[in-house]
């Protein structure tokens, strides 16, 4: 990143240029976000059902996890190679297909064998599509976009247990859920591939700025990738990523397991609840994208962790249903602008010279977190009990606030002035 030069003396403030935003491609990106938090939904309220009819144990969830990030991260790092070649519109168009291809696997799925392979490449269409629309709304639809962007896929992960839960109040199986969406996926891939000329790197509308030749265009040696790793701040950012990460996911996978079989609450209603608690991770993040200007990220991301406690306590709290409801949708509502922000604020932690490095890592650790660590939740739910997921939250949620202080002490960013071009 370039900072901006000062304007000279006398002459007028040169306005940043504002790409033109082809509505139609910005419609498509909102839509591609949703299908990618639809599958997230889906299985939370589906798995105990899964689990059920293919008779494996709870924690056997975490397989399918571990395929789907494995298949995510590979695709992600190769998203930009993959788009120099293809373009982002049909790299958008085959990794939407690849993921309707995945479901539509989930809903012909006769084993959980079968799922494993469909999770890789679910995860390996996801990864791609993530990667592509990031990197076109990053030049192409503004900071407001990007933000809002990320909502809607919150508001995906709130329709998935929607349908699934009216699949299965239907007396349908739980593989009618995964063909719905996979209808769905492919409707959008046929979408992208129609468009697919229309999206170019630079973004529609954006026009090359002109160059003075008589001002020199400075250049600086490649920064070594052992200055990058050898500040803290790094390592602190990829464990905050992950923890984070770790929180939302778990929340809304074991929450259902947790109204129904430890609050006794009926699937029904359970269902709905688990879907409000993504419902409440989209209003937040529309809420944050108008408030943040004006109190800070600062003491929106210290209220925000400190709101991701409290509602973790609630849940943790032994008590009726509606206290571990009320806990879901404050830690929803407030985990909401973590994810943006703590991503927004990269270059502050790290030097502006290390943030495209650095944005790579904190993804790589909010994949492998999203999906170890909520299996490892599984696993003592399975052994202690359902009301384990209240106390693990709580003690993700101190772990994440410590990293975060840690973040901000002058010694994790001592390195940032000195490796700053």
């Amino acid at each position: 990143m370039t900072p901006l030069q000062p304007d000279a003396p006398g002459t007028a403030p040169t306005p940043a240029a504002v790409p033109v935003i082809r509505t139609s491609l910005l419609l498509l990106g909102y839509f591609g976000f949703i299908s990618l938090g639809l599958p997230d939904g889906l299985l939370g309220v589906g798995w105990p059902s899964i689990a059920d009819e293919f008779g494996v144990a709870t924690d056997t969830v975490g397989i399918l996890l571990f395929a789907g990030t494995a298949g995510y991260l590979v695709s992600s790092v190769a998203a930009g190679f993959s788009i120099a070649r293809l373009g982002v519109g049909r790299l958008l168009a085959g990794s939407t297909a690849l993921a309707s291809l995945a479901l539509t696997g989930y809903a012909l799925a006769p084993s959980l064998g079968f799922l494993v392979p469909c999770a890789l490449i679910a995860g390996l269409g996801g990864g791609a599509i993530d990667s592509g629309l990031n990197a076109y709304a990053a030049g192409a639809f503004g900071p407001k976009h990007m933000n809002w962007l990320h909502a809607f896929f919150g508001l995906g992960v709130a329709i998935g247990p929607l349908i699934m839960t009216a699949v299965l109040s239907s007396g349908l199986s739980w593989h009618w859920g995964y063909g719905i969406v996979a209808s769905g996926q492919a409707l959008l891939a046929v979408a992208f591939a129609v468009s697919a000329k229309l999206w170019t790197q630079r973004g529609p509308g954006a026009e090359p700025q002109a160059v003075d030749p008589q001002v020199p265009i400075a250049t600086a040696a490649p920064i070594p990738i052992a200055v990058t790793l050898s500040i803290p701040a790094v390592w602190l950012s990829a464990a905050m990523f992950a923890v984070y990460v770790a929180i939302e996911i778990a929340a809304g996978l074991w929450a259902f397991l947790l109204l129904t079989e430890g609050r006794g609450l009926g699937p029904a209603v359970a269902g709905v609840c688990v879907s409000a608690y993504w419902a409440s991770l989209f209003v937040g993040r529309v809420v944050q994208g108008f408030v943040v200007e004006r109190l800070g990220t600062v003491r929106i991301l210290v209220g925000s962790l400190l709101g991701m406690l409290a509602g973790s306590a609630l849940i943790a709290v032994p008590g009726p249903g509606w206290l571990a409801v009320i806990g879901l949708m404050v830690v929803g509502f407030a985990a909401a602008p973590v994810f943006p922000l703590l991503m927004l604020t990269t270059a502050d932690r790290v030097g502006a010279a290390h943030v495209d490095r650095v944005v790579g890592v904190q993804i790589g650790a909010s994949g492998l977190g999203g999906a170890l660590l909520p299996a490892g939740v599984g696993v003592l739910i399975n052994r202690f009990g359902e009301d384990a997921l209240g106390l693990c939250l709580v003690l993700l949620s101190l772990i994440l606030l410590g990293l975060y202080a840690a973040t901000r002490r002058p010694a994790a960013r001592a390195a940032v002035a000195d490796s700053a071009p």
